[in-house]
């Protein structure tokens, strides 16, 4: 494992993420395994005042994000109106360290983004604003600067389901991570690499260019955790041209398929998700004639967890 881990070029500092270090990544993954909810009502937490977390609330949902990546939560009580629920959505991520928000080309003046069906302006043409499925991925895998400055954690509330489907379907990339390399630790190593997944420069009709954008799908986070980069698209994407690559990717799309352990959540208004940027996709829907399905998201820099904040 170690000449696997030197061929990737992997650093070897990585505790149980280190391909070397067997007895360490064994420890670690048989806590993993045995703290890890088996469903969706074991991470999800009732919120009295998302404006005013009480601290059993803020460690209902830490222990959540420590065991999983992600909590989901329901708020007993929001804003009357949208700029008061987009201001309690901001106290919220902010009771748990989340402050530092993502620039995004979609985003309002306080950084959220509204996630809805368009028909025109700049969001239009982009499949999270039409009512088709979305393919499995972790939020912003196209804006990745090294593991110091890319999307580390992601809120995603509901102010109005569809009338049918938006289901998502979640997964911690560190089970994803676990399935990988007790299959093939190549499979790590691959995925590590620092080039695996290329995301080709994209041009905005006001000309604006967003480079190519290249980096591993797994790596490590400055404070020791995993995070991960990923999509299943197929289109306007590139893998690393190895077999090995190919071997692996294939393995991660038989495990988001059918592993046992994926959570699906449909919400409804007043419910979300709080997560350090958990694998997720999401059903077509349909919306009904009187209303339209709406979703606020905040992505932010900066991870959910007890030794984070």
């Amino acid at each position: 494992m170690a000449a696997v881990a030197e061929l990737a070029g992997i650093s070897t500092t990585c505790g149980p993420f280190d391909l070397a270090d067997d007895p360490a990544y064994q420890r670690w993954r048989d806590a993993k395994l045995a703290r890890y909810p088996r469903k969706a009502e074991e991470i999800t937490i009732e919120i009295r005042d998302p404006e005013r977390v009480t601290p059993k609330e803020r460690a209902a949902i830490v222990d959540c994000c420590d065991r999983a990546n992600m909590a989901l939560y329901a708020f007993q009580r929001a804003g009357e109106n949208e700029g008061r629920l987009r201001s309690s959505l901001l106290s919220f991520g902010a009771s748990f360290g989340l402050r530092a928000i993502e620039d995004h080309r979609s985003a309002e003046a306080d950084g959220i983004v509204r996630i809805e069906v368009v028909s025109s302006g700049g969001r239009f043409g982009y499949i999270p604003y039409t009512d088709r499925a979305i393919t499995w991925h972790t939020d912003g895998y196209y804006n990745f600067h090294g593991p110091r400055h890319c999307v580390d954690a992601m809120l995603l509330h509901c102010a109005q389901n569809a009338e049918h489907g938006g289901e998502n379907r979640l997964l911690d990339p560190e089970i994803a991570y676990i399935r990988l390399r007790d299959e093939d630790p190549a499979h790590i190593a691959a995925l590590m690499h620092p080039a695996a997944m290329s995301i080709p420069e994209n041009v905005e009709d006001n000309g604006t260019i967003r480079p190519v954008n290249i980096g591993p799908v797994f790596f490590i986070h400055p404070t020791g955790a995993l995070g991960m980069r990923y999509t299943a698209r197929k289109r306007n994407i590139t893998w690393r041209d190895d077999d090995q690559t190919k071997r692996a990717i294939g393995a991660l799309e038989r495990i988001l398929d059918t592993d046992p352990l994926v959570v699906r959540a449909r919400m409804s208004p007043g419910q979300g998700l709080i997560c350090n940027n958990v694998l997720h996709d999401r059903s077509a829907f349909q919306s009904g004639a009187d209303r339209g399905r709406l979703l606020y998201r905040i992505r932010y820099h900066g991870r959910i967890g007890r030794s984070e904040n």
